[in-house]
């Protein structure tokens, strides 16, 4: 058994808006619209949904130009919900045993894109797209002095950023994390999975018989992590590699399944503690197929949903926004509905999908796993309680 690690606080951009009341409105809205956007902006004379942050983001006007992406202004959104409270840590903290770790996949890409528009004659500025420069532009702004770094692992990117920061802190190399996730929509990741044939012209459909591929997002979230107790607490971390394919997952789920248990071990708890299930949903044919066969084995009919319908598919944030949602419904004592046509899949293993305004079941334990699945078989779960019951380890 880990220790676990604490979160304190979080901050979550994306298409449901600013903020976690904002996230929380629409999540348990009864009169759930899709808050995804139409458009071609991304693939040219095919309209696509697409899960765009519309709400005003961070003026850029006193940043440096290799610090002006979107990227980082949707970074710097979530790190404004947190910051006050930074403010009050930070005065007692020597800032060389505070680490940054950002997941993404895109970086400054779509500013390098704009560079190669028609008309245009400038070159990009490369620094803008490096992996780094998420990572390297919040420890920056920030003055914060240890480890600072970006994880690319495409869809398992953010989760993996909050793992990355519960080993810093449980090895005793810093006292405070900053974590979390943020993508940027761009036409390279918008066309290179309309490439693979993995997009949808609709609204995702997760879990349906009717499902036909992802809808891409953006969005960020940013967590407060350290060894003190706090509201939210990390037990268990389950990661994996099965190396299975480039782009498609092990059919049977074996992968998924190894990070679920793993996680599971890590926390020394049983299946049966588990009482929601944040899937990875990204509604394409083979993913829920594999990763319905993998919960069945691993948690049974635990209640379950994916919340891409919500916010688009963020790649390299996703795992991180997925894990602030989940700290939203454990707070909030309400599952997050599984939004989708109702059809299910008979091929797919049975799941218990959380249906309409679903509270936290009465005594179930107040814990949540959140699973990402990503290229190259590349696999995590994450495990987070209410922090007032775990305070001791």
């Amino acid at each position: 058994m880990t220790k676990p690690v604490f979160l304190h606080n979080y901050g979550l951009t994306s298409a449901l808006g600013i903020g976690k009341e904002a996230h929380r409105q629409s999540l348990w809205d009864a009169a759930f619209s899709s808050p995804l956007t139409v458009t071609d902006d991304y693939s040219p004379g095919q309209p696509l949904p697409v899960g765009r942050v519309n709400a005003p983001l961070p003026d850029t006007s006193a940043w440096s130009e290799h610090e002006c992406s979107r990227n980082n202004q949707i970074l710097w959104s979530a790190w404004q919900q947190i910051a006050d409270d930074w403010q009050a840590i930070a005065t007692g903290v020597d800032l060389s045993r505070v680490a940054v770790i950002i997941g993404t996949s895109t970086s400054g890409i779509s500013e390098s894109e704009a560079c190669f528009a028609p008309g245009m004659n400038r070159a990009p500025d490369y620094a803008k797209q490096q992996i780094a420069a998420p990572a390297a532009f919040l420890a920056q702004r920030l003055g914060v002095t240890g480890p600072a770094y970006t994880l690319s692992t495409a869809c398992t990117s953010g989760a993996k950023a909050l793992a990355s920061g519960r080993r810093l802190l449980n090895a005793g190399l810093v006292d405070w994390v900053i974590a979390g996730g943020a993508d940027a929509l761009c036409a390279l990741t918008v066309r290179g999975f309309g490439a693979l044939e993995a997009i949808s012209a609709s609204p995702c459909n997760p879990m349906s018989v009717n499902r036909n591929g992802i809808n891409i997002g953006e969005g960020a979230a940013l967590f407060l992590m350290s060894r003190e107790p706090g509201p939210i607490a990390l037990l268990g971390v389950g990661e994996s590699s099965d190396a299975h394919h480039i782009s498609a997952p092990d059919p049977e789920g074996h992968g998924a399944e190894r990070a679920l248990n793993g996680a599971l071990a890590d926390a020394a708890l049983d299946a049966s503690f588990v009482t929601y299930l944040n899937l990875h949903g990204t509604a394409t044919a083979l993913n829920d197929k594999m990763e319905s066969f993998a919960v069945q084995r691993v948690l049974g009919t635990v209640k379950a949903s994916s919340t891409k319908p919500f916010t688009g598919h963020t790649l390299g944030a996703a795992g991180a926004l997925e894990a602030g949602i989940c700290a939203l419904a454990l707070q909030a004592g309400r599952l997050p509905p599984h939004r989708w046509d109702g059809e299910f899949d008979p091929e797919l293993a049975s799941l218990q999908l959380v249906a309409g305004d679903t509270h936290w079941p009465e005594s179930a334990p107040r814990i949540a796993m959140s699973s990402s699945f990503a290229f190259g078989g590349n696999n995590i779960a994450l495990l987070l309680a209410q922090g007032d019951d775990h305070d001791q380890g």
